[in-house]
């Protein structure tokens, strides 16, 4: 490491260029990284809490089955919970809608000519209009069926709900208060983690409360999915029943959302990973080149092949360390203050992970540059091309 060492201290300019673009390069993988794992997390944290061996969701005559048109018939639950094999089958509806803070407006009484008081006492003992609507997520499921986050925010009263922190925070309501959805007013029974469909924050209602929101709102009132656990021929079983059954992380291709959105940011992010190693890569190969007298002298003196590759790679390592230390460190600052504002999720997956890959292309794209290294010519040093 003693000629890497001499060569970082007598060309700090070029090293701390390279080392510049590798810090801005890894800022950038980890900011797309923790976006991605935000937007991720607001597609797909509820459906994650459903623990089951499959997901099974209606499969359509054409295309791929997906959350947002499945309904599950009550014969083909039957059908799931007599077939061999199958221990437990929880039927779960999902259903985007609206909701309200406070009471469901009513329209006044119209007043009459000989009963003007009685009127005008039930014009001024209407609810307050409730505040403007925001877009939520429904679960409708039994009170019991699942022991998570999202288990806990299930009531137990039709005239309840259970809300995600999220709902809480954009209603501006918390447990007690009232709120309207579709019309219908529920008491808020409980208030828990922060729990996501679609970009939706998640409200929990009785099975019987979700079924009456469904129609509401145009759907059929039958579940979305069926989650079931055992172990049966569950190809054998869906086939029979015309249903899809996948495993829960499989399942979640059929979230248009999640597909379009992961696909899209995944393979920018891995676009900057080639970049990378193309950019640490060809650094290291002008470099390299620019060394071949000194590393021929070198060999020239009894130096090995080993270290010289060692020599070369350490250097590379050590602007790699500080380039990605730099970068990982404005990563966690500016991840904190993105979070404030946009689904943006710091945690070793999305900041360390990618952080290592870096590092290990990096290292890769080193070492495609040391071919001159081991083909360096002593000769070439003591002037035979002369």
């Amino acid at each position: 490491m003693f000629v890497a060492w001499r060569e970082l201290r007598h060309a700090r300019g070029r090293f701390l260029l390279i080392g510049a673009v590798v810090a801005l390069i890894t800022l950038l993988v980890g900011f797309l990284s923790g976006l991605t794992g935000g937007l991720a997390a607001q597609n797909i944290s509820a459906v994650l809490q459903i623990p089951s061996d499959r997901i099974v969701l209606q499969q359509p005559s054409e295309g791929s089955p997906s959350y947002a048109t499945s309904e599950i018939s009550a014969s083909v639950e039957r059908s799931w919970q007599d077939a061999a094999g199958v221990e437990n089958v929880t039927a779960i509806g999902i259903v985007q809608s609206r909701a309200a803070a406070g009471a469901a407006s009513e329209a006044p009484a119209k007043p009459s000519s000989n009963a003007p008081e009685v009127a005008s006492a039930k014009v001024d003992s209407a609810p307050a209009p409730a505040s403007e609507a925001t877009g939520v997520a429904l679960f409708g499921m039994p009170a019991d069926a699942l022991d998570n986050d999202l288990g806990a925010i299930v009531p137990t009263a039709d005239d309840e709900v259970g809300l995600s922190k999220g709902a809480a925070d954009d209603l501006g309501v918390t447990t007690g208060d009232t709120i309207n959805i579709t019309g219908t007013n529920f008491t808020v029974a409980t208030v828990g983690e922060d729990l996501w469909y679609s970009h939706t924050p998640v409200i929990a209602l009785t099975e019987s409360a979700w079924q009456e929101a469904s129609i509401r709102v145009g759907g059929s009132g039958n579940p979305t999915l069926l989650a079931v656990s055992g172990d049966a021929d569950y190809d054998a079983i869906a086939a029979d029943t015309d249903t899809s059954a996948q495993a829960p992380l499989a399942s979640l291709t059929a979230l248009e959302a999640f597909k379009s959105e992961i696909g899209s940011l995944g393979l920018m992010i891995a676009l900057l990973f080639g970049i990378s190693a193309l950019v640490v890569g060809a650094f290291f190969t002008v470099w390299t080149m620019q060394r071949a007298g000194d590393i021929a002298v070198l060999k020239a003196l009894g130096a090995s092949t080993s270290s010289l590759i060692k020599d070369a790679l350490g250097q590379a390592l050590i602007v790699l360390i500080a380039g990605i230390g730099v970068g990982l460190a404005a990563v966690v600052g500016f991840g904190a203050l993105a979070g404030q504002a946009l689904p943006f999720e710091l945690s070793p997956l999305t900041t360390l992970l990618p952080a290592g890959i870096m590092a290990v292309l990096g290292l890769g794209g080193a070492a495609v540059a040391l071919r001159s290294v081991t083909k360096a010519d002593p000769l070439t040093a003591l002037g035979s091309n002369r």
